[in-house]
């Protein structure tokens, strides 16, 4: 028979250790070490192993852990150790053979069985850390969300989001304590949210209303703060379909400007990831907020001047060049490997005709966008013109 691991990760709900399974309770007995936050520990009582409190903040446990190695250790976790809990944060230290884990119900499965929801097509977020603007692109009418946070008080700004985002209208089952002594659960309005109170864990069920965000390339300008460089909707639009992301591939975008390429390519599939290289500050930090705001908050931003900045960077898989196409930028992104598409888009008659002979060299594709919209002419319409954007694509 294989030797068992040295390390058990056992989930564990609001009702402790009568909750476990039996697998879960035998573990628990056996071990020399139970490794836990204090409220888990708290949920199992004293126990003959020693107890070691998990310190705040959480990574700083794991050097702690791994003094432990070769003994027989528990590590209590909430629920589903690997669904927006803790088991991932261990696991990725140990091999495959020093660990096992037996979860125990996930608060979402929880939430979703006092909801009445189908888990399967509600979506799910964990925002103990992150921005709220997670949820901005799933948001929309009649969809289904349960999130998890991180206490009491981060409900009330989870309602201030929800109607600023302009889904006001929005019912909220807030979820506290789930599967223990001390659950409750109450309905409530955002408006509402601010005159109560609740405790920590709590999730909350969202029953959205209000518009979405489109589901296509091109998103309303407004939607992003900018100092007046950006990429507008109708040829932003054009760009991402010539970069054409796809699931799990990576972008640099540089001179971001506003961000606004690169969020559009991060929203468009969740395993996908992008790299900003800019050398404004200024426009640096308003592109994380911008990232931040519509959900796109995994982006990372490069504060430097290309071709440069581009030398620790890991190879991208498509390349945006938004300002400042220089012949001795073109010439780094030449050594790219074999298959990288690259889409640089210009607005000067210098930069057109470094494209042009780029062009020459590599071949793909040369067009030239001009837009016009109809704007008051006197008491009439008339057309204004943009300036003509010429796009260069090709693949390396």
């Amino acid at each position: 028979m294989a030797e068992r691991p040295w390390l058990t990760i056992i989930g564990i709900g609001e009702d402790g250790r009568d909750g476990l399974t039996p697998a879960s309770q035998a573990r628990l007995d056996a071990a020399e070490v139970v490794m836990a936050p204090p409220r888990h520990l708290e949920l199992i009582g004293p126990t003959e192993a020693e107890q070691i409190t998990w310190p705040v903040p959480y990574a700083d446990g794991i050097a702690r852990l791994l003094t432990l190695r070769g003994r027989p250790v528990v590590v209590l976790a909430s629920g589903d150790p690997f669904w927006f809990g803790a088991g991932t944060s261990i696991t990725r230290h140990l091999s495959r053979e020093e660990w096992e884990a037996l979860p125990a119900p996930s608060t979402f499965a929880l939430a979703a069985a006092r909801m009445g929801w189908p888990l399967e097509s509600t979506r799910c977020f964990g925002l103990h850390a992150a921005p709220f603007g997670r949820l901005r692109p799933h948001l929309g009418e009649n969809v289904r969300a349960l999130v998890l946070l991180r206490d009491g008080d981060a409900v009330s700004a989870l309602a201030d989001f929800l109607m600023e985002t302009g889904h006001g209208q929005s019912g909220l089952t807030v979820l506290e304590a789930l599967g223990g002594p001390r659950e409750r659960i109450t309905q409530i309005t955002p408006q509402e949210v601010r005159a109560a109170t609740f405790s920590h864990p709590v999730a909350v069920a969202i029953d959205a209303q209000g518009a979405g965000l489109p589901q296509v390339s091109g998103l309303p300008d407004e939607l992003f703060d900018h100092d007046g460089q950006i990429t507008k909707r109708p040829v932003r639009a054009l760009t991402l379909s010539t970069l054409a992301p796809r699931a799990g591939e990576s972008l640099w975008d540089i001179g971001g400007g506003s961000g606004s390429i690169a969020i559009e390519w991060l929203l468009s599939h969740p395993a996908t990831s992008a790299t900003i290289i800019e050398q404004s500050e200024d426009r640096a930090a308003r592109i994380k907020t911008n990232a931040d705001a519509l959900g796109a908050d995994r982006l990372k931003i490069v504060t430097g001047t290309a071709p440069d900045a581009l030398d620790d960077l890991a190879p991208p898989d498509a390349v945006f060049v938004g300002g400042g196409v220089s012949e001795a930028m073109l010439q780094k992104l030449s050594t790219l490997p074999a298959g990288t598409r690259l889409v640089a888009n210009a607005v000067t008659l210098e930069a057109e005709a470094l494209l042009s002979v780029w062009h020459a060299k590599l071949g793909g594709e040369l067009m030239r966008i001009e837009v016009s919209q109809a704007k008051p002419l006197g008491r009439k319409h008339g057309w204004k013109a943009s300036y003509p954007i010429v796009q260069w694509s090709t693949v390396l």
